[in-house]
């Protein structure tokens, strides 16, 4: 995690398992798979997250999995959260960037996990926008990730949330989206090609690929992965108990050994975490949902599918009566959208290992009730390498019900053993009708199909939001999914409290593979109804019919609360309390939960607020409860408010942006170490200092006021007074140790600070903006500074064992590599040899057990031998050491080390 997301402590965790009992649950035999690669690089799953500690909740599973079975994990690691807070030091950028990764060291070490590849991409900020992460990240992010895979050859590929459901962080999903793509890219040789032509790697194929979490149900204890019940009935989901006890250390629960190593993210306000349950009953399961597999995995609903070993089945370990390692197996329909009574085929590819033959080989395919299937399975005689296809003609009946989502299974038989796998197909009518997508939504669904993963779209309910008493277009995009032009109708079903200008409205001349919006205005005619998180959500029907039947879809309609913001017959005095017809306006609740743990009373956490406007300038006054004040931190510290009591006030200008990059929030400490309060940018179109905005603040027992004067002139846009998007959110922390515990707020959703589609909308009468003040927004301004692999020396360290260049980057070219050949050690200084091929940029660190005792950069001008003194700071201990990274002129790094002598 990083920024917002990390500081919740417990309140933001999911319910964890807890250690066991000494019993485990029965599984099927296996055999346990022994590495025979001799490449210090080789690993058997990568697991490949944006974060430090984003790996945190899998590492129950990667420990199980090294202990038992021998299995090497590494972890790529696209940032290293230096966005995120700090809650052990003032360290921010690549300072703390440092830190993290020191951090995320030691966590997975508890796990046997040694090896993490930082790519030294930037963490901006908490956003919940995959669109704008891949802006920052910038285009190289996939050629590393993919660079990686082909370096390290992990058989199975571990991830997160790629979808833009409500709250997922955006650099999560940009980094689950890079690594779907990355088990196809890999094996592509037309990707990325000069990875093979000039640094000599070869393309490579993962066999499975999954993400972590489940949307589904399960019981908690040993049975937690066979009691698994997935939301989507044709997804594959794994679990693995973290009840299991260590033998390697000392019986304990690897929930607890999870536990310690989370702990490890100190920076984050981590080391704060409670013990898991000692109740084996209460310990659940770490949940892995399959993308795509290229090889046979256990069957749902068998014994090995709820075994330990099942993420791993097929690709590094053989269950009895399995076909060998190395076995490809896939099951390809002609089409993931199958229509109701129309053919489609679907094929099934068995390929034997290179060495080893599968002999007399067939397939049967297994398609749900009612559904017809035609075909020979007959694969022939499988010798080694042999790939062999058999291709089936599959019927849905007439009565399919449309946007049901089916299993095709295929079971592979050989002399040599069994194997199985499955694909998932969606049932569609002649025309679907949804709901218009949110701008985030739209793009990874457009995404999922650019990849040619399918089942991956659909995973986010299709969600408008509307002003509470107010009316907006809704648009129902009809898409013509058959070979003929189709004409039909569009019915919206509005629950209670709801209407349309029209309840059904037609399309016609629909042409095949098309698509059109059918627009209503809908209105909310109850005001008296639920707003955000307390009840908001209001599902709909939409029903499209077609030529051929109809389809039938579930969307909702959430409710943000409204103002009115009235204009102030003098500007307010800006001193932290109400004066007398300051604020005419009625004071809003912010005292709604949206995050963390709930408030024990209104004098625990509590607050209102008002508005008004005078002149070019909004005046804010809030007032809140709070009977403990949280860390006091330096006036130099007033950053990642989230840590301590702090107030936050978003602006939308024109309420239509799609990321918050394109709006203002400044947050308002009430008080500091020093006293006076202290307000600052963040997460916003303009990062930093809060120019322009005066703030003042009260604070009394059990409570605090925060007063805001914020110049219009300072929003990224002019105002529309008919629709400003506006928010002011409550972060509070009760302890001392720079973690915050609950957030409240007007506008309530979880991770709402990053959705300014989700905060409430505000109107201004009489209020018009000075003429000539643009509506667009300027470009952000994002902190863009990361630490580079070649200023950490543990990464070098790695690099050096591992013989890889360094953050998924190119090795440098023989003619431009450089690297430190000897070094002498002395009171003040080490003697550093160094060896060039040609100019270029060294990076020198002196280490031992302590960590590093003196660094240095020194520029190189040329091919041959420089010798350079790197300063020290404390004498050195036992096996010092030099460690070396060279930057080369076009690029490339490489890492050395010498011994210090």
């Amino acid at each position: 995690m990083a920024a917002a997301a990390a500081s919740l402590a417990l309140a933001a965790l999911p319910a964890l398992p807890a250690p066991a009992s000494a019993t485990t649950p029965a599984t099927s035999p296996v055999s346990t798979p022994v590495s025979t690669s001799t490449s210090p690089a080789d690993l058997d799953v990568l697991f490949v997250g944006a974060h430090p500690d984003d790996e945190a909740f899998t590492l129950s599973t990667l420990g199980q999995w090294n202990e038992d079975h021998r299995i090497r994990t590494g972890v790529v690691t696209v940032t290293r959260g230096e966005g995120g807070g700090n809650a052990v030091g003032p360290e921010e950028g690549p300072a703390l960037g440092l830190i993290r990764e020191a951090e995320e060291r030691t966590a997975v070490g508890k796990a046997g996990v040694r090896d993490v590849f930082n790519l030294d991409d930037v963490d901006f900020y908490y956003t919940v926008s995959a669109p704008l992460t891949d802006q920052i990240w910038g285009g190289d992010t996939l050629e590393k990730v993919v660079r990686i895979v082909r370096q390290t050859r992990p058989e199975v590929l571990l991830t997160m949330d790629p979808a833009p459901s409500p709250g997922n962080h955006g650099n999560h999903q940009q980094a689950a989206r890079l690594a779907v793509q990355a088990f196809y890219a890999a094996a592509d040789p037309a990707a990325y090609p000069e990875q093979i032509t000039r640094e000599g790697l070869r393309p490579f194929a993962p066999s499975r690929l999954l993400q972590g979490g489940a949307r589904g149900t399960s019981r908690t204890g040993p049975d937690c992965a066979a009691t698994f019940r997935p939301a989507n009935p044709a997804q594959n989901v794994y679990g693995v108990w973290s009840g299991r006890p260590s033998a390697r250390q000392g019986g304990r629960t690897w929930a607890a050994i999870e536990r310690e190593a989370q702990r490890a993210y100190a920076s984050q306000g981590w080391a704060v975490f409670g013990d898991v349950p000692t109740d084996p009953a209460q310990l659940g399961c770490d949940f892995f949902t399959q993308v795509d597999a290229r090889v046979p995995f256990p069957e749902p609903g068998s014994a090995a599918a709820a075994a330990p070993t099942a993420v791993l089945d097929g690709a590094l370990v053989r269950a009895d009566g399995a076909v060998p390692l190395g076995t490809q197996l896939t099951v390809r329909p002609g089409t993931f959208d199958v229509r109701p009574g129309t053919a489609f085929s679907v094929k099934v590819t068995a390929t034997a290992p290179p060495r080893e033959p599968l002999g007399r080989s067939s397939a049967a395919l297994r398609v749900p009730d009612g559904w017809q299937v035609t075909g020979s399975g007959d694969l022939g005689r499988l010798a080694p390498g042999r790939t062999g296809t058999a291709t089936f003609t599959v019927t849905p009946p007439q009565g399919a019900a449309p946007g049901e989502r089916a299993r095709l299974a295929a079971t592979l038989t050989t002399e040599r053993g069994s194997g199985y796998t499955d694909r998932q197909v969606e049932v569609s009518p002649a025309v679907r009708g949804t709901q218009q997508l949110l701008p985030q939504v739209g793009q990874y669904e457009k995404w999922s199909a650019e990849v040619g993963v399918p089942q991956l779209r659909g995973l986010v309910t299709p969600v408008l939001t509307l002003p509470s008493g107010g009316s907006r277009q809704v648009g129902v995009v009809v898409t013509n999914v058959s070979a003929t032009t189709q004409s039909g109708t569009v019915r919206l079903d509005l629950p209670k409290g709801f209407t349309a200008d029209r309840a059904e409205a037609p399309y016609s001349g629909l042409a095949a593979g098309a698509s059109a919006t059918v627009t209503f205005t809908v209105t909310n005619t109850d005001t008296s109804l639920k707003t955000s998180n307390e009840g908001g959500d209001y599902a709909y029907t939409i029903t499209t019919t077609s030529g051929d039947g109809s389809s039938v879809s579930k969307p909702a309609l959430e409710l943000v609360p409204t103002a009115v913001i009235p204009k102030a017959a003098a500007a307010p005095a800006v001193d932290g309390a109400e004066g007398d017809g300051e604020y005419a306006g009625p004071a809003l609740d912010i005292s709604r939960l949206w995050e963390g743990t709930a408030c024990a009373s209104a004098a625990d956490c509590s607050g209102t607020a008002k508005v008004t406007w005078h002149d070019d300038t909004l005046y804010l006054l809030v007032q809140v409860k709070d009977d403990v004040l949280g860390t006091r931190l330096a006036a130099s510290d007033c950053k990642r408010h989230w840590r301590t009591d702090a107030v936050e006030v978003t602006i939308d200008p024109r309420g239509t942006s799609e990321n918050t990059s394109t709006t203002f929030k400044t947050a308002v400490l009430p008080v500091t170490a020093e006293g006076p309060p202290c307000a600052l940018r963040d997460a916003d179109n303009h990062q930093g200092a809060a120019t322009g905005v005066r703030i003042a603040s009260k604070v009394s027992s059990g409570a605090y006021a925060v007063e805001l004067a914020i110049p219009m002139e300072q929003l990224p846009g002019a105002v529309d007074p008919a629709h400003l998007g506006l928010n002011i959110l409550v972060y509070d922390s009760d302890t001392q140790d720079k973690t915050g515990q609950t957030r409240i707020g007007w506008s309530t959703w979880g991770g709402v600070q990053g959705d300014p589609y989700r905060w409430g909308v505000a109107t201004l009468p009489g209020y018009q903006p000075p003429a000539g003040r643009p509506t667009t927004p300027p470009d952000p301004v994002i902190p863009a500074t990361g630490l580079s692999s070649l200023d950490s020396p543990q990464s070098l360290e790695q690099a050096v064992r591992l013989g890889l260049p360094l953050a998924g980057g190119p090795a440098a070219k023989a003619s431009e590599s450089g690297g430190v050949t000897s070094a002498t050690g002395g009171q003040a200084a080490v003697k550093v040899t160094l060896r060039a091929a040609g100019p270029g940029e060294a990076h020198l660190f002196v280490r031992d057990g302590q960590g590093t005792a003196g660094s240095r950069v020194v520029k190189v001008g040329g091919k041959g031998v420089t010798t350079v003194s790197v300063p020290v700071t404390r004498a050195l201990g036992a096996d010092p050491a030099v460690v070396a990274g060279w930057l080369a002129p076009g690029g490339g790094t490489t890492a050395s080390r010498a011994a210090v002598r």
